[in-house]
């Protein structure tokens, strides 16, 4: 099969395309021929090197975190899924590389597709999805009434966090630029800020949660904009010694996470907040839970590009512009 490999980590460096054999699946995996993947700031991350103590990939790695697709193996004590089922996913961090056109995954990751949408547009949200329901609801347990920024409103995880929040009855307030403000507030955001022109830090105030997706200075900032007791939820980092441990990683990644994370830590106990990094984790049944959502007109993709597959590396340095608004695809098949 063809499928772009990262041979060495590099902002520079772009993704090879190489032809590799197809996946050998194991008992309780299933065999997917890939019709879109898309991009993801994760993507980017990874290559450039960002994650490598997070995510110690051994190379060379296939990338790729989003897929939908069609059944076309399973293994012996599969259950869920047939040959032929439509599905997307987000696999299982260690077990990614849907810039390809097969990838085996464990059934416990795979959903069946939201029925309403094409194979591009479901392949716009396992990650963006899963990352907003489980720092929305699992981490922040986020209640109807309560307050939420989510930073980024145009970006792929902003368009779903903000629609998945109004769902749960929060006020949503967001940042984006002017040029996006009819996309935000068509997804349900209450209020949005230029933020080339304001500083939401003046403008908000007494908030619940932050769901922040930017770097380590608006981080900062948004300490100042939660209520006592109110929770910050980063997922562009830093991590944190907490997070090390749940992932089991090395003692030495548990000491350079303490080293990133001490300083907005001690911020954020000052002034009474919760400091919390989040690293999604792949789950066919909440991803089951968004397909409801989906087919119920509760949620839609918001989806920018669309790349033939042979135009992988334009559109992961699309992505990386930060211009994109939603999710941008590769169409495999």
């Amino acid at each position: 099969m063809k499928a772009f490999i990262v041979n060495t980590y590099g902002k520079k460096n772009k993704l090879e395309l190489a032809e590799l054999p197809d996946p050998v699946i194991l008992e309780n995996e299933v065999l997917v021929q890939i019709h879109a993947a898309s991009i993801n700031q994760l993507d980017s991350k990874i290559k450039n090197g960002e994650f490598k103590f997070i995510l110690p990939y051994k190379m060379p790695i296939v990338l790729g975190h989003d897929v939908s697709g069609v059944v076309t193996k399973v293994g012996t004590k599969v259950s869920r899924f047939k040959i032929g089922d439509e599905i997307y996913a987000r696999p299982a961090d260690f077990s990614i590389g849907t810039f390809a056109e097969f990838i085996s995954i464990n059934e416990n990751d795979v959903a069946l597709k939201p029925d309403i949408l094409t194979m591009e547009e479901a392949a716009s949200i396992p990650l963006i999805g899963l990352t907003a329901w489980q720092t929305l609801i699992d981490v922040a347990n986020l209640k109807a009434g309560q307050k939420v920024f989510i930073q980024a409103g145009s970006g792929g995880v902003g368009t779903f966090a903000i629609q998945l929040a109004k769902y749960l009855g929060a006020t949503v307030a967001t940042t984006t630029s002017a040029a996006n403000f009819d996309l935000v507030k068509s997804l349900g955001a209450d209020i949005v800020i230029d933020y080339r022109k304001e500083d939401f830090e003046t403008v908000l105030n007494n908030y619940d949660v932050v769901l922040n997706s930017q770097d380590i200075k608006i981080l900062e900032k948004s300490l100042h904009i939660l209520k006592p007791g109110g929770k910050a939820i980063s997922i562009s980092g830093p991590p944190t010694t907490a997070f090390a441990r749940e992932f089991k990683l090395p003692w030495y990644v548990n000491l350079v996470a303490q080293f990133l994370s001490s300083g907005i830590a001690a911020k954020a106990k000052k002034l009474n907040v919760d400091f919390l990094f989040h690293l999604m984790k792949a789950n066919g049944k909440q991803l089951n839970e968004i397909t409801s959502l989906i087919n119920s007109g509760k949620i839609r993709p918001v989806v920018d590009k669309i790349f033939p597959f042979t135009e992988t590396n334009e559109a992961l340095a699309y992505v990386e512009t930060g211009r994109a608004k939603g999710k941008v695809i590769i169409k495999v098949k």
